[in-house]
C-alpha cells in the first residue's frame, strides 16, 4: 500500500486562501476516489517562518488497501496545482509502503 507524503512552503499572507483551495480540492478528490483518505497538516513552530514568512504545510494520502496508484497519484498532482500562487518553491512528494512484519 502506496502513502503519499508530500511537502512545501506557504506563503504566510495567502494561508487563509491556500487553506480554502486545498480543503477544496481535497474534497473533490475524496469524491472522486470513495476511500481516499487526504489530510493536510503544519509544522506548529516553523523556525524558519519568520525569516521569510511561510509555513511548511504536508498533505497525506492515503487509499484503502491498494494504495495509491499512478493515476490517483497524478489526479492529486492535477488538483493540487491550486496551490501554485501560494507556494514558495516547489512540492516535495515521499513515497511510503508499510513495513514487512
Amino acid at each position: 500500500m502506496r502513502e503519499l507524503f508530500i511537502y512545501y512552503r506557504i506563503e504566510v499572507a495567502g494561508a487563509a486562501s491556500a487553506l480554502a483551495a486545498a480543503q477544496a480540492f481535497q474534497q473533490r478528490l475524496r469524491d472522486r476516489h470513495p476511500g481516499l483518505t487526504a489530510r493536510l497538516l503544519r509544522r506548529p513552530d516553523d523556525p524558519t517562518a519568520h525569516a521569510n514568512d511561510t509555513q511548511t504545510w504536508m498533505e497525506i494520502y492515503s487509499f484503502d488497501d491498494a494504495g495509491i496508484c499512478a493515476a490517483l497519484q497524478a489526479d492529486i498532482e492535477s488538483e493540487a496545482a491550486a496551490l501554485a500562487t501560494f507556494m514558495r518553491g516547489t512540492r516535495h512528494t515521499e513515497v511510503f509502503v508499510p513495513c514487512a512484519s
